[in-house]
């Protein structure tokens, strides 16, 4: 697959020749008359698409002009256009014109058609923030390019509150977490790549294919009451005037060590993988004595990626199509080792010291929009994201003969247990979407989308063994499932859409009157499967950790009973939800205040079915209906030209998951069990912000957030009551309150007032937060009544320093650090509530940690770029930790797990082809 990706950056440096030499422009747009720098104001090529707006400071660039005589024009709303005529562009040079505007009472056409293209602008997204009734901030594919960020998931990072989670990939808005956020695509629902996850995995979204990225932190009558902490919506691109071709090479720095590199290893199902696509099916009774136990190894497992993007406009009857599609496709490797334990009830059931992952990622990403405008008040958008994901994971614990397994047979020293899981999953979301000026105080937009995931595990592979000697290696056996083959099938299939209508009633300067509403739906269906065949094979022995196959696929060893198959009848679940709602909203301005309320009705049935085992009867099934409404405040006090007060106040609920109410047992590779629960009731939260903010020069900014949630009945992932260990899904208490300070600042470190000056500048947000929980009896240990709210971290910090030297070939660099401080990855639960003083487990704790992130760019000309990046460069130790109380002696905060994920080094290329 290299030499194929070597191939194509060669036949695409070679196919540059083909296309016109080009050019660049800088300058300034002023005011004629004032001097003041004009924001916004629309530079563009004529008789061409190229084009761009002017940033906070009136400055502009314009790349990719065709070499020769040009003129370049200037427009702005309230300004005559100006034209500059016979410049000259030379190939690979830039050159400066600066433009003075006159007033003129003529409005201009063309600049709503640049706007529209530039709404990845860092500039426009702060004018949005800044103009806007709600809480909300956005980070645009501009920033994003300059920070050298690849993916969704970083770029909300990068947003004030919100911290990536480098061992799970989840995204936290004020410290909260998966439950209590919800994720949507250009407004439209979405769904989650993973059975575990309520929100899908933003690392699959490259910023190839992001406009924008925004979050809500307060609640609007429009979207879906099932958020607390925010939602973040992912608006795609839909035109670029770019044909581009990037490569890159990337590299991890645990799997670069020379003991892991010439060895790396990976399940026995990647040899049968091409590109990502596994080609070869399985039937797991089969799969037992037919197919391997054993691993594979992986041959310089260095990743790379290779994406391709083009935009195109069109006439079709005489009307304009936009045509953008954009293609990736990466891979890379990923190695850790650490450490891995579980105590129940203070006493130590699991221990390992060489806890070790292999993990091969495969991701192939595609988009295509197509934007028909029928004429300026009417458009049509198709969106269409196709994802396919393959994850290949081989987890080992116990090779150097150290581990423990409480009371396991034949010994419980020398335990080792191996999980292979190749995890397949594709993903298509389509949407179709409408705009539609009806008249000039009547608007009207519509949307649907059908959303399709399929994830397989099609050939998981567990064996757990004990190592009695260096030539002797001994099946374990508690039951008849320690040596087994599984597979998992989840289908989820979604139909939603909205209607929105709003009518203008007042639209004047200083008072305006405008009322939305609308309605929108839901219905999500999801099938489940999961099937465990095991091997009895009690004394059987192998000679090695690294060939199971001498004994499991013996032939003999069946037909003798020493191995004897055990299959029982397949987990299964399905679950409908279905969401009708309809919802008002006044937006009103008078003079300085501005403001929106209004209410939601929404309808919420979730069903489930359930035929699994370790349920009593096996057999079950739940109805549960929700009826809310939710009502919405929203206000803005423009306390001067440069600051105003904020206040968002709102009801929402958090609804359980499927995966939380399904009584399926989920075992991790680690041999952690999660179970859901049938009784688990949802969430109410209410809601309330008061923020102060300020813009001290147009391209500064400085706020200060107050905000409180009181969540009545949260949901918690705890351990379980009684000897299991396992981990369970329950309201634990029954209210939580959350207080919360929030500040985010902006500002220029180093800025100069004239063209092509260098430039630095500072980004730095901090959210501060207290829980307080209470406990219900059943929950209640060693006098502990009160706790924090599970997954939530109490300190969040974020900064970024950029650094741009503004010349045509530029240089651009940014270091970027994010923290979260400690949470509470599972509460604690006692294990005998009649001496719940001595018999419990403890909460796990997940510790907080740093994380820095460096890229470094430069252009080397209008056709060439090239990147340098380097993620985690800290590399911090990702650990949990379990305070562990033994009935005699002394407490002690035990490591019960913890890796290092290495540092992520990447050098790319990129060529603009046109």
């Amino acid at each position: 697959m290299i030499k194929q990706v070597i191939l194509v950056l060669i036949l695409s440096i070679s196919s540059v020749s083909l296309f016109a030499q080009k050019g660049s422009a800088t300058g300034n747009v002023k005011d004629g008359k004032t001097g003041e720098a004009l924001i916004g104001a629309s530079v563009y090529v004529d008789g061409t698409t190229i084009g761009t707006v002017t940033d906070f400071d009136g400055n502009y660039t314009l790349s990719n002009i065709p070499t020769g005589i040009v003129t370049l024009k200037c427009s702005f709303i309230s300004y005559e256009t100006l034209s500059k005529e016979n410049i000259t562009v030379n190939e690979g040079n830039s050159v400066t014109i600066n433009f003075e505007l006159g007033s003129s009472t003529v409005e201009l056409n063309d600049v709503k058609v640049i706007a529209k293209a530039n709404r990845e602008s860092e500039v426009v997204l702060l004018i949005d923030q800044k103009k806007s009734i709600e809480i909300k901030q956005s980070i645009g594919a501009q920033e994003l390019e300059s920070l050298g960020v690849s993916d969704a998931a970083t770029a909300a990072s990068k947003i004030s509150g919100v911290t990536k989670n480098e061992d799970s990939g989840d995204v936290y808005v004020r410290g909260l977490g998966d439950r209590y956020l919800s994720t949507t695509m250009n407004g439209l629902p979405i769904p989650s790549d993973d059975v575990e996850k309520k929100n899908i995995d933003l690392n699959l979204f490259s910023t190839d294919l992001i406009k924008n990225v925004s979050i809500s932190k307060t609640f609007s009558v429009e979207n879906y009451g099932d958020l607390t902490s925010g939602n973040i919506d992912i608006v795609s691109k839909t035109y670029s005037e770019k044909i581009s071709v990037g490569v890159s090479a990337k590299a991890n720095t645990t799997v670069l060590k020379s003991d892991v590199f010439n060895k790396f290893k990976t399940t026995q199902n990647y040899k049968n993988l091409t590109l990502g696509f596994n080609n070869e099916s399985y039937n797991t009774i089969n799969a037992i004595n037919q197919k391997s136990w054993n691993t594979e190894t992986r041959n310089f497992p260095l990743g790379y990626d290779f994406s391709i993007l083009a935009g195109k406009k069109f006439k079709l009857f005489e009307k304009d199509l936009s045509i953008f599609a954009t293609l990736s496709h990466e891979n890379e490797s990923e190695y850790s080792d650490g450490v891995f334990k579980k105590y129940r009830s203070n006493v130590l059931d699991n221990s390992f010291t060489d806890a070790e992952t292999y993990q091969s990622k495969i991701n192939t990403t595609g988009l295509l929009n197509l934007t028909y405008d029928f004429n300026p008040n009417n458009s049509i958008h198709v969106n269409t994201l196709w994802v396919h994901k393959t994850s290949d994971e081989l987890y080992e614990q116990g090779r150097n003969g150290q581990g423990y397994v409480f009371d396991q047979d034949p010994q419980e020293n020398g335990a080792f247990v191996r999980d292979q899981n190749m995890k397949e999953t594709d993903l298509l979301i389509s949407q179709l979407l409408g705009t539609h000026k009806i008249t000039k105080n009547n608007k009207l937009n519509w949307a649907l989308a059908y959303n399709l995931v399929e994830s397989d595990e099609p050939n998981r592979i567990r064996n757990e063994v004990n190592i009695l000697d260096e030539n002797t290696v001994q099946f374990a056996h508690v039951g008849d499932f320690q040596q087994r083959k599984s597979q998992q099938n989840i289908k989820d299939s979604e139909i939603n859409g909205y209607l929105k209508e709003e009518l203008k009633f007042i639209d004047q300067d200083d008072r305006k009157l405008k009322l939305n509403f609308g309605g929108n739906f839901r219905k999500k269906e999801r099938d489940f499967s999961s099937l465990f065949i095991g091997i009895r094979a009690k004394g059987v022995q192998v000679a090695s950790i690294d060939n199971f196959n001498e004994a499991l696929l013996n032939q003999s060893l069946y037909n003798s009973n020493d191995l004897i198959v055990r299959e029982r009848s397949a987990d299964t679940y399905n679950a409908n939800l279905e969401v009708y709602a309809a919802y008002a909203n006044t937006a009103f301005q008078l003079n300085k205040l501005t403001g929106n309320v209004g209410v939601r009705y929404e309808k919420d049935e979730l069903d489930i079915d359930w035929d699994v085992a370790n349920y009593v009867g096996r057999i079950g099934v739940l109805e549960n209906k929700y009826d809310h409404f939710f009502p919405a405040l929203n206000l803005k006090y423009q306390l001067t030209d440069k600051g105003a007060l904020r206040l968002a106040a709102s009801k929402t609920i958090t609804l359980p998951e499927f995966k939380e109410l399904a009584p399926f047992e989920y075992v991790s590779p680690t041999g952690r069990v999660t179970k859901g629960n049938p009784d688990l009731k949802n969430s109410e939260n209410y809601n309330l912000d008061v923020k102060w903010e300020m813009f001290p020069t147009p391209k500064q900014l400085i706020s200060v957030s107050a905000f409180y949630k009181m969540i009545n009945d949260p949901i918690n992932l705890a351990l379980t009551r009684g000897s299991s260990g396992n981990f369970i899904y329950e309201n634990t208490g029954d209210k939580a309150d959350v207080y919360g300070l929030e500040l985010e600042t902006r500002f220029a470190v180093l800025k100069s007032k004239a063209t092509g000056m260098p430039e630095l500048n500072m980004v730095f947000n901090a959210t501060k937060m207290w829980f307080k929980q209470d406990l219900l009896k059943a929950f209640q240990y060693n006098n502990k009544t009160e706790t924090d709210l599970q997954g939530a971290s109490d300190l969040i910090l974020n900064g970024t320093l950029s650094f741009s030297n503004n010349k045509a070939k530029e240089f651009q660099a940014a270091l970027t650090a994010n923290y979260s401080s400690d949470k509470i990855f599972a509460l604690g639960a006692p294990e005998d509530n009649t001496y719940s003083d001595r018999f419990f487990n403890n909460e796990i704790i997940e510790k907080g940690f740093v994380t820095l992130d460096m890229v470094v760019s430069k252009k080397l000309s209008d056709r060439f770029s090239i990147k340098l990046s380097g993620k985690n460069l800290l590399n911090p130790e990702i650990k949990q930790t379990q305070e562990i109380q033994p009935t005699t002696g002394n407490a002690s905060n035990e490591t019960i797990k913890s890796y290092k994920k290495g540092i992520r080094l990447s050098l790319g290329l990129k060529i603009n082809l046109n």
